[in-house]
């Protein structure tokens, strides 16, 4: 039998808990047995935590949503929502934190720890454009990020008031060519989707339009259709409704082709060659976020954009839903950023 080495670190702890077990038994009866083994074991568990630590997720995980309630993120938020907690079987809720078109949700995500717990619903905006729009912001996409998935790619329609005397782009164009610095544009906040849509008008149709931009879209909808602005490229998630009520007028969609939602607009590049913007919405988690967390993330967001009730609420309102992999993600977000800083640069994009 092999006695136990007066070198072994925790002989004393050993001694007491057999004794206790065992009062009969002496130091020199204490051997590798049995008896011994679980005793080491039991002793060593603390040092081996980790190994049975709670498997992710343990509590619920909140999405940040970078704008107001009720505006077009949030609806793609919600709507994944609960088929993501029946995947996670915790409960995922949608935190809306809005302000500066969106960087303050996305500085919130990136400084929280690393967990798994906290989630981006990051927007081209916050993620892309930010990155060459804002030299002053606090993070960094590519160094504070995990991309988890791209959840949709969405349309977009440039909109009038009623009381705009155009009814097509050329008519568009050639009012602004006759109104210079008369006619303006809502978004729904620098570096948004909706604020690229207005400067890539500008800088490729030549006129002077002036940028109102508003602390979501919701707010920047409210604006348009009290007349308060003028026009606006706003998303389809939340215009349809408005079009259909004859509160706006639609002239265009600002992606590269027309929309199976209404196929009867036309794009602005047939118009205006060589325009498109299109905007979309992913999850992303803190850069430091464990890998198998990223992982049951991914399993989850991908499971819900397929649920059949969930992508065709989207698609009925102008979201295609994508459900990539993180490393597609990746890869994207890249070509967004290198994308968007060429028209930042030409345009000589400053925020508002």
């Amino acid at each position: 039998m092999l006695s136990i080495p007066p070198s072994f670190p925790h002989r004393r702890e050993f001694r007491t808990l057999n004794a206790s077990l065992d009062p009969r038994l002496r130091e020199d009866d204490l051997t590798c047995g049995p008896r011994a083994a679980l005793v080491v074991l039991m002793l060593l568990l603390p040092a081996a935590g980790p190994v049975w630590a709670q498997p992710f997720p343990a509590k619920p995980v909140r999405i940040v949503v970078p704008f107001p309630a009720g505006g077009p993120t949030d609806i793609v938020a919600r709507a994944m929502a609960p088929k993501m907690t029946e995947a996670l079987g915790q409960t995922v809720v949608v935190e809306n934190r809005a302000g500066a078109g969106g960087v303050l949700g996305t500085e919130l995500v990136a400084k929280s720890p690393a967990d798994g717990y906290t989630l981006l619903m990051g927007t081209i905006g916050g993620l892309a454009v930010s990155m060459s729009l804002l030299p002053n912001r606090s993070f960094d996409t590519l160094r504070d990020f995990a991309p988890i998935t791209q959840a949709v790619n969405v349309t977009n329609i440039l909109v009038t008031h009623p009381s705009v005397p155009a009814k097509t782009v050329k008519e568009l164009l050639a009012l602004a060519r006759a109104r210079p610095g008369r006619l303006n544009y809502a978004s729904s906040g620098n570096g948004t989707v909706t604020h690229l849509a207005g400067e890539l008008l500008k800088h490729l149709g030549r006129v002077d339009i002036v940028h109102v931009p508003y602390k979501g879209g919701a707010p920047a909808l409210t604006a348009l259709v009290s007349g308060e602005t003028d026009m606006s490229f706003e998303n389809a998630l939340i215009i349809v409704p408005q079009i259909k009520a004859n509160r706006v007028r639609a002239l265009a969609v600002t992606g590269a082709k027309r929309s199976p939602l209404l196929p009867e607009l036309p794009t602005i590049g047939e118009t205006l060659p060589g325009y498109a913007a299109s905007g979309w919405y992913g999850l992303v988690a803190p850069a430091a976020t464990p890998r198998d967390a990223l992982a049951r993330l991914n399993a989850a967001a991908v499971q819900a954009l397929r649920a059949p009730d969930v992508a065709s609420r989207l698609a009925a309102q102008g979201a295609e839903p994508v459900g990539s992999s993180a490393g597609e993600f990746a890869a994207f977000i890249r070509s967004e950023i290198d994308k968007w800083a060429n028209l930042v640069r030409v345009a000589h994009m400053k925020p508002e």
